[in-house]
């Protein structure tokens, strides 16, 4: 029997989510010293992960036989006074990836329909199609979601939206006001799902406490893997109001974050100055980068994120030339733009290097040239 006459149908037409690559598969291809490899594809913090963060991960190795806090209660009641609501409001997650598909079992059946923005994060899609939904898909305009056009797109079959704030991979947001009188305007009906994994370097955040407290089904994520510096611990979590987060505790794996995880995370909540620095550093290189861009004639998306979106032409070959130029960075093309890339926000030097590489994997080749968007 060939197990794939086993499966459910829909699972073999489901796209695969394909990550960043990592410094050692470049390296072992190209035949590249790791060491001079520097990876801006992933939006991962270039300072690192907190000191304090650190020690508590290290302490908590002491404790590595032993189950960790199946129901994360330090970090949620740590993660509620940080918001102001109550612990019973915060769900954790092996990221806030888990937690997208959390809410793809709770809610999301075969029929339903699901809106979301194009292009925005890829695994909104695919916990859709997962789930045997159907994605609607409302084109961005001048690169930020349209939030009218996505109003016109939901119906009466319309279980859930998607909004990123900032939106990858574009780095771009709607208003803060603008967001929330839209997401009251939603029918009651739709389960609104804020993405702000990129939120802590945004200059004004969104106000969402009356919505998660109140008794509309409207899920706020965030994430430890960005300005955090966490993400090889896969922490995530999400508000919401008390009743929809019961709902998600039903449905999520026991001892989903393990314990040196839940230690790291409580320990970057306790360093505050490490992500004030993050985020200086972070509109200092996105400066820089943005700058760098303009000198060269390359259009790109000015950004709210960790990160810029930069229109280079073919993008597989710059992608390749930076590749064997010991710079990693992230073509776009499952987004429907191929000849753009992602560049992370690196340090000083970094940011420096993939101008530099840029220069030379463009010229000759055709490819744009012009200023910002």
């Amino acid at each position: 029997m060939n197990p794939t006459d086993l499966v459910n149908p829909h699972i073999l037409s489901q796209p695969v989510y394909e990550p960043g690559r990592p410094i050692e598969d470049v390296a072992r291809e190209l035949g590249l010293d790791p060491a001079g490899i520097i990876k801006m594809a992933s939006n991962e913090n270039p300072l690192g992960t907190s000191p304090k963060a650190l020690a508590a991960m290290r302490e908590a190795l002491s404790g590595s036989a032993l189950y960790p806090d199946g129901g994360c209660v330090a970090l949620r009641e740590r993660l509620a006074a940080r918001h102001g609501i109550s612990a019973d409001q915060i769900v954790v997650g092996n990221g806030s990836n888990e937690l997208l598909e959390l809410l793809g079992h709770v809610f999301i059946r075969p029929g339903d329909e699901v809106v979301m923005g194009t292009p925005a994060f890829i695994v909104y899609k695919l916990v859709t199609l997962l789930f045997g939904a159907t994605p609607v898909e409302v084109p961005l305009r001048d690169h930020v979601h349209d939030l009218a056009a996505m109003s016109a797109a939901v119906t009466e079959r319309t279980k859930m939206v998607f909004l990123p704030s900032p939106n990858n991979p574009t780095g771009t947001t709607n208003g803060a006001d603008e967001m929330v009188s839209w997401t009251k305007g939603l029918p009651g009906h739709v389960v609104v799902v804020i993405d702000e994994a990129y939120a802590e370097y945004l200059e004004v955040e969104p106000d969402w406490s009356e919505m998660i407290s109140g008794g509309r089904p409207v899920v706020v994520l965030r994430t430890f893997s960005k300005i955090f510096g966490l993400a090889a611990l896969r922490v995530g979590y999400g508000r919401m109001n008390a009743e929809v987060a019961a709902l998600l505790q039903r449905s999520r794996q026991p001892f989903n974050v393990n314990a040196i995880a839940q230690a790291g995370a409580l320990g970057a909540l306790d360093d505050e100055d490490w992500v004030m620095s993050c985020r200086k550093s972070n509109a200092a290189g996105l400066q820089q980068l943005e700058k760098g861009l303009s000198r060269l004639g390359i259009p790109f998306v000015p950004s709210n994120g960790n990160f810029v979106l930069a229109e280079v032409g073919d993008a597989q070959c710059v992608f390749s030339e930076l590749q064997r130029a010991g710079v990693i960075v992230r073509p776009v093309g499952v987004y429907g733009l191929p000849d753009w890339v992602r560049i992370t926000v690196g340090n000083e030097t970094q940011n420096e290097r993939v101008l530099a590489e840029l220069e030379r994997a463009v010229t000759g080749k055709g490819n744009p040239v012009g200023g910002t968007y």
